[in-house]
């Protein structure tokens, strides 16, 4: 890129954010850890979403050796609802890190940070560039739609070649000063004006150098694949009575969902009635055996890759001494003790419904006979 151009991008983006940055509760520190939570927590999230989620996790863990020390479980619990639980677990892992390897600093160097679980090049990029003024390339998902129009990248953005060369690119446009407010600048013109769709072009600080606009194809930048059909599952789970207590289980530490608890149950068979399946899971997770009654409660809900249909059933249970076969451990609980764990967004449905019924089994239920 031409010295002119590059000084002009470089001065305009830092103007315009300076005057038109969004307030966000992690700008107003300078703080390595604080910035840290918030790049975690802003990854594939809504600012919206994550600000009083960050609020509450920084009063409840205000340091490193703070998070590093709290049980997972609580830490959990404070990011319930906010998704993509692995970050939560990486990021407690990764404090325990900080504090063990690196005497509860935050490290300030590219590859100390990568070495750390859940860091990846984004996330190293931002500490290091906003707590640091470290000249470190950024590249999420609004930088890439910047970067894609002002240089004119038309190839397919998840492609490694491409990432590759957007990185670079990346690289080559950070200022020598305010490395900080140049990189913030670009993910919030990205997220308030080049946005995906009906990108305001006609208040974008550097539309005089970017080709999109001038070949008026800004509509059709960044390139992506198209996207495949959405999978659907069918899948059951078992409100398990025994006297006043149900059974709720602990999902393994790895995997989809990973340290969190639940209603026990799983994924439906072909040809398989839902009590048949809910059945089958409940004996190959815990060993037990239940009867399976009336419906308590129907959820549909979506994650990253793929949708449910979640079944709910009230159930009985009839035999055997819970295993932890499938499940890392399991509570006979009464509802009054369920705030004390952390659940899934669609088992908190289940949750609320058993609230308003105040631990009883819902007479609104629906049998499904056979089905």
């Amino acid at each position: 890129m031409e010295q002119d151009k590059l000084k002009y991008l470089q001065k305009n983006i830092v103007q315009w954010y300076t005057k038109n940055q969004r307030p966000m509760p992690w700008r107003n520190t300078n703080d390595p850890y604080k910035i840290w939570v918030s790049e975690v927590m802003l990854q594939q999230t809504q600012v919206e979403t994550v600000i009083p989620y960050y609020k509450r996790f920084i009063v409840q863990f205000p340091s490193v050796q703070h998070l590093a020390k709290a049980p997972l479980s609580h830490v959990m619990k404070a990011w319930e609802g906010l998704g993509y639980y692995s970050r939560a677990r990486s990021l407690h892992a990764a404090a325990f890190q900080v504090v063990h390897q690196y005497h509860g600093k935050i490290p300030s160097t590219k590859e100390a940070l990568l070495s750390l679980p859940g860091v990846g090049l984004y996330t190293a990029g931002a500490i290091l560039s906003i707590a640091f003024q470290r000249p470190a390339p950024i590249l999420d998902g609004n930088v890439i739609r910047v970067l894609s129009r002002i240089f004119h990248v038309t190839e397919n953005i998840k492609l490694t070649q491409t990432k590759n060369q957007l990185w670079q690119l990346a690289e080559q446009i950070i200022p020598k000063k305010r490395i900080h407010n140049f990189n913030q600048g670009l993910m919030d013109l990205g997220a308030v004006l080049c946005k995906p769709k009906n990108p305001i072009c006609c208040k974008c600080p550097v539309s005089e150098i970017c080709i999109a606009f001038q070949l008026n194809i800004q509509h059709d930048l960044p390139v992506q694949p198209p996207r495949k059909p959405v999978p659907q599952y069918d899948v059951t789970a078992g409100i398990i009575w025994k006297n006043d207590r149900f059974l709720i289980t602990l999902r393994p530490p790895k995997g989809l969902l990973g340290g969190l608890w639940e209603f026990p149950g799983g994924k439906k068979e072909k040809e398989e009635s839902l009590q048949d399946c809910l059945k089958r899971e409940i004996r190959e997770e815990l060993d037990i055996d239940i009867l399976v009654e009336n419906r308590f409660l129907v959820v549909n809900h979506a994650y990253t890759h793929f949708k449910i249909t979640l079944y709910v059933f009230n159930c009985i249970w009839l035999r055997g001494e819970p295993k932890t076969i499938a499940c890392d451990d399991f509570r006979w609980v009464t509802t009054m003790e369920l705030d004390q764990f952390a659940f899934p967004a669609a088992d908190r449905k289940i949750i609320e419904k058993l609230y308003k019924l105040n631990g009883g089994i819902s007479d609104e239920s629906e049998t499904i006979p056979g089905n």
